[in-house]
């Protein structure tokens, strides 16, 4: 704005020092007019220059007055700016402060939470610990004074036996008990898994005398089922010599009595099948009992000595191990049997059941038609009826008006005041 100003007066002061030019280089008349032209010219120019001037310093001073305002205004506006801003920031602080307190508040409640629950959790699974602990050491140390006690009397046990090995060795040397132990024994599991009633014992099956010594049933729909023959055999003879050459080490005499033994094996089963296979009065196999497992691993480790057996005699070996479960599967027939039985019988019964309802369906049927012929003769004596009492009606006009009234609500309803049928 200032510069403005001064451009102003300096184009002001050029324009009267052109017009003072201007004059004085006009051709000259007088002396003395030109001096007071240039006197009043100068005059003139002073005064407009103390004119512009004092307009100078005016506005100058306006100028400094208004950029005073301007300034106190901007500095107020600063101010007040300043005062928001710090109002804005002091609130921001505050309530972020406040948010940062919330915050650590809750960080510091999640925290002293999470702590109880670990404290909570650590107390629970020391406790569990501690009883786990306890428990499995009591129940150790129970175990280990219950096997120390077993342990003990093992050891007398053993005692007792050591000094009946003696007496087992006589015993099983003698061929007829060694037979009987094994027929006990194979007794005992036939008992323990089938059925009363489905085997026999020392049964002749052939024409000769020989007696085999058990005779399964096998469960088949049959008036004479055919039989299992089972016997018995403990060739212990060729077994004691496998173990004694076994403990010894000695090689040779271990392969000559597993090769006795197995000749032995295949003795037995040519016998069993010469003599107890005969269908169909029998099936078309037999079983070879060995009274202990140690016998039949022994017999089982020779290479394709049982497949031999049941492939060319039709002979199935069997252990202590393996003899139950193969009746269990025999017992199971005799379950699936009893089944099929009885689902015959119910199927039976449901036929009959079936041909009852049929009867019943018709006398049911017989009974609805009898009923509707009944409703129609109801209802057509009903109509007579009603027919009658309006002909009564008309005689008995002179009567009062409630009785008429109330026949008359009998002979439309054909029900009287306590529920019966009329007519």
């Amino acid at each position: 704005m200032s510069s403005i100003i001064v451009l102003l007066s300096v184009a002001v002061c050029a324009l009267l020092l052109g017009a003072g030019l201007t004059i004085l280089l006009r051709p000259k008349s007088g002396g003395g007019t030109d001096a007071d032209l240039l006197a009043r010219l100068y005059v003139l120019v002073e005064r407009e220059a103390a004119t512009a001037r004092s307009d100078i310093a005016a506005q100058r001073n306006s100028m400094v007055e208004m950029e005073r305002a301007m300034g106190g205004r901007i500095e107020r506006m600063r101010t007040e700016l300043a005062e928001q801003l710090g109002a804005l920031a002091g609130g921001l602080g505050r309530e972020q402060a406040e948010a940062r307190a919330a915050q650590a508040e809750a960080l510091r409640n999640l925290a002293d939470t999470s702590a109880q629950q670990l404290a909570s959790i650590r107390r629970a699974v020391t406790e569990q610990l501690h009883e786990a602990v306890e428990q499995q050491m009591q129940t150790s140390f129970q175990r280990v004074l219950e096997q120390f006690s077993a342990m003990q009397k093992a050891m007398g046990e053993v005692r007792a036996m050591t000094g009946q090995i003696g007496d087992l060795k006589r015993l099983f040397s003698n061929v007829k008990t060694r037979g009987g132990w094994g027929e006990a024994q194979l007794r005992a599991i036939l008992d323990d898994v089938l059925p009363p009633g489905t085997y026999e014992s020392n049964v002749r099956i052939g024409n000769g005398n020989d007696v085999v010594e058990f005779a399964i049933r096998m469960p088949v729909k049959s008036s004479t089922p055919p039989l299992l023959p089972v016997d018995s055999k403990f060739p212990t003879e060729a077994y004691e010599r496998l173990l004694n050459a076994a403990d010894e080490g000695d090689t040779a005499a271990e392969k000559a009595a597993r090769k006795s033994l197995e000749n032995t094996m295949r003795l037995e089963a040519r016998k069993i099948s010469s003599k107890y296979i005969h269908p169909p009065k029998t099936v078309e196999f037999a079983v070879l009992y060995l009274p202990t497992d140690g016998l039949y691993t022994e017999v089982a480790r020779m290479p394709g000595l049982i497949d031999d057996l049941g492939r060319q005699f039709r002979v199935m070996v069997m252990g202590p191990a393996l003899m139950p479960a193969m009746l269990r599967t025999i017992h199971l027939g005799y379950v699936t049997l009893a089944l099929e039985e009885r689902t015959e019988t119910i199927a039976r019964l449901l036929g009959a059941t079936r041909q009852e309802m049929i009867k019943m369906d018709g006398v049911l049927d017989k009974l609805a038609r009898n009923a509707q012929a009944m409703s129609f003769s109801i209802e057509e004596a009903r109509r007579r009826t009603r027919s009658v009492s309006r002909k009564l009606r008309e005689l008995d006009e002179p009567e009062d008006n409630a009785s008429g009234t109330e026949e008359s609500e009998i002979e439309f309803t054909g029900v009287d005041s306590n529920g019966t049928a009329s007519g």
